[in-house]
């Protein structure tokens, strides 16, 4: 089963060891999962000594190119592979364990917590290393892998640095609420949905049937560890105590994650750098106009590029 009601070792290689090349070659790459192998596609830049990212993936079933069965199909880890690919910047984007390439590596993929992500961004930048050489791995985090980003920023070794795409800088369980906040229908929910969020923060779980039926997929309780263990993460605690670069890259016309969230991460770590592009929504496209169907529409949109400004900021500051 692949999905997951919030949408917020040795490695096994495939493949030989970079060589001097003409330009982007695409391969597979495996790294070892807990019962299996966890897979992933490494797009290999231009040149054979350049900077290594890992690209962590966001909430729910994301897939390695940054699409979902849940109704996202813009492809943009596909394309910002692409575009720093040109740049000389070899990436790996990946498949969490338990779904998709990964399905493999556990039997269920809601059984998780943020810990295992954190093992399994080692597990990568293992593989990573092995396959090209690279003293240091960056780590791209975006949406929700900006929190696991930030998590391993402290636990996993060989890192260049971090870069947070559309990274909440709240604890998720707040970043829940603001949300629910958003949609006046939600009125009526927002007292058990409140109190949910604050027993699962404090480490409790919660009896689902007690809540009012629309919480229900949300509380799943076969999510409720993961919950647990994300809910009790402050992202801009983990960036106040991060000895790595980081780079936070933050659209001003995202409706899941704000410029406030930002702002919070940089905050923490004053000197992270900053970029935001003021027309990028949360999959890294420009969005024309201002209105709800507009943001939505790019969703859907994989042939459309990614926002101005992305690739390059990203190019600039690993190469710094």
């Amino acid at each position: 089963m692949i999905k997951r009601a919030v949408t917020l070792a040795c490695a096994a290689l495939l493949g030989a060891p970079l060589q001097a090349q003409t330009g982007p070659v695409e391969v597979s790459i495996e790294a070892a999962g807990p019962q299996g192998p966890l897979a992933g596609t490494m797009l290999r830049g231009s040149s054979a000594q350049g900077p290594v990212a890992l690209i962590i993936p966001g909430s729910g079933p994301t897939d390695r190119d940054g699409n979902s069965p849940l109704g996202i199909r813009a492809g943009s880890y596909r394309l910002l592979a692409q575009g720093l690919a040109a740049e000389g910047i070899t990436t790996v984007r990946i498949d969490k364990r338990g779904m998709f390439g990964s399905a493999g590596a556990v039997p269920d993929a809601n059984a998780v917590t943020m810990a295992d992500y954190v093992a399994d961004t080692a597990a990568w930048v293992t593989a990573a290393r092995a396959q090209t050489g690279a003293p240091c791995v960056w780590l791209i985090g975006h949406s929700e892998g900006g929190l696991v980003a930030l998590a391993a920023a402290r636990e996993v070794e060989n890192l260049c640095g971090v870069i947070l795409i559309a990274a909440a800088g709240r604890p998720l369980g707040e970043v829940i609420k603001s949300q629910l906040r958003a949609n006046p229908a939600n009125a009526t929910l927002l007292e058990a949905a409140d109190a949910a969020i604050d027993e699962l923060a404090a480490g409790r779980r919660v009896d689902v049937t007690a809540l009012p039926q629309p919480l229900a997929p949300l509380f799943n309780p076969a999510v409720q560890g993961f919950l647990i263990s994300t809910f009790a993460l402050d992202p801009a605690e983990l960036a106040a105590k991060a000895r790595l670069p980081i780079l936070i890259v933050q659209g001003g016309k995202d409706i899941q994650v704000s410029v406030a969230d930002a702002e919070r991460l940089k905050g923490a770590n004053p000197a992270a750098t900053l970029i935001i592009l003021p027309n990028a929504n949360h999959v890294l496209k420009d969005v024309a106009g201002d209105s709800p169907s507009d943001n939505m529409a790019t969703y859907q949109a994989p042939d459309l590029p990614l926002s101005e400004g992305l690739v390059s900021g990203i190019a600039a500051f690993v190469r710094d």
